[in-house]
């Protein structure tokens, strides 16, 4: 009788954790649900009461819309300026991280306070960049937005990178100095290749960053340069909400994010878990 308690008050246990693990998942996932359902709702059916949810014809004409009211461009515009600005950022911060965690460049202290750099906000900075950039004659440009986006990815860059460099032992270096490598070769030859997994989980999260900043990307640019947010921004009029449009844009903008963590899986479970595994 005592065993048979001791299994269903289990059983109760595991039922009441599984029906938590759904409800959490429904409560997560709703909103990406919701989000797919507009895309292909058609006009009347953002104002009904009760809400609809589950629309009587698909409507996907509003990805077309989308895409012609700038949606093209914007994916365009995003993804430049997102790869380049990710890419400089890790090119730069691979260099600065290998230097602080091999020959600690700066002492003690100069690798927190970069990353304290990442924790102002970017409001702070955005007139003083403006200004700059205004200066320097880059408004509207890619170069303005990739030279401000890589500004507060790279004390993020730099942080995280450090710790995997710090992780790889400094033997295999130190063998490869004796058989006639010099300070860079050892970086391109063998320190670098072992950290790609930290390298690919770095450039996502920067990527992220820059694919979703709304700030820079509005103050920055004009007409010549439109990221994602912005042209999704510009669908709400003071007459008219383009609830479909929106709705279809933002489903287009959360794919490549989704697809580069999907084929980057396997180098993100790597990636994530190597800091954690110093001793």
């Amino acid at each position: 009788m005592k065993d048979q308690a001791v299994r269903s008050r289990k059983s109760w246990q595991l039922t009441l954790i599984y029906a938590s693990i759904g409800v959490l998942l429904l409560i997560s996932l709703f909103p990406v649900y919701w989000m797919f359902i507009g895309s292909v709702k058609q006009r009347g059916e953002f104002y009904t009461s009760p809400p609809v949810f589950v629309p009587k014809q698909l409507e996907w004409e509003n990805f077309g819309r989308a895409l012609e009211r700038g949606g093209a461009k914007g994916i365009k515009d995003s993804l430049v300026v997102a790869g380049l600005s990710s890419l400089l950022a890790i090119v730069l911060g691979s260099l600065a991280a290998y230097s602080i965690a091999r020959y600690g460049t700066g002492g003690d202290n100069l690798s927190f306070w970069i990353l304290s750099i990442r924790m102002a906000p970017p409001v702070a900075g955005v007139i003083p960049i403006f200004m700059l950039m205004r200066y320097a004659r880059l408004l509207d440009t890619y170069s303005a937005l990739v030279l401000a986006y890589c500004l507060f990815n790279l004390p993020f860059a730099v942080w995280l990178i450090k710790g995997f460099f710090e992780d790889i032992p400094a033997d295999m270096e130190g063998a490869a100095l004796v058989d006639g490598f010099n300070r860079l070769q050892v970086f391109w030859r063998i320190a670098l290749p072992l950290a790609v997994p930290a390298l690919i989980v770095t450039g996502l999260f920067c990527f992220i960053f820059s694919w979703n900043e709304f700030l820079f990307a509005l103050v920055l640019t004009r007409s010549r340069v439109t990221t994602l947010p912005v042209i999704i921004s510009g669908m709400v009029g003071g007459h008219e909400i383009m609830w479909g449009e929106i709705s279809a844009l933002s489903v287009l903008t959360s794919l490549p994010v989704a697809a580069l963590a999907l084929l980057l899986q396997r180098y993100l479970v790597r990636g994530l878990t190597l800091g954690a595994m110093r001793g």
